[in-house]
């Protein structure tokens, strides 16, 4: 069953953030994934959030798949440098 995992991001250091980006590039297709998204969001139809709010999401054959690529070594030393850097909410969602 394909798994995604998206993530809303509001970003308030871009230099950090840009090492975080630069840590987990190719990232995810070593554990089968692929971006289907990233991208600003445009307009909100209803309710809202922080402006300059970005949307990311990945997919994933497995839950299990997409649970090892944000678990493994590599993302979590990347992940260091968003810390302070990005408001950020990521979900796994099942589909």
């Amino acid at each position: 069953m394909p798994a995604f995992i998206v993530a809303t991001v509001t970003v308030s250091d871009a230099a950090a953030f840009g090492r975080y980006v630069d840590g987990i590039d190719g990232l995810a297709e070593q554990f089968g994934g692929h971006y289907v998204l990233r991208g600003p969001v445009t307009e909100y139809l209803e309710g809202g959030s922080t402006p300059g709010e970005r949307v990311v999401m990945l997919q994933f054959d497995t839950a299990e798949r997409a649970r090892d690529f944000y678990t493994c070594e590599q993302y979590q030393a990347a992940k260091k440098h968003r810390e302070g850097a990005a408001a950020l909410t990521m979900r796994l969602i099942e589909a």
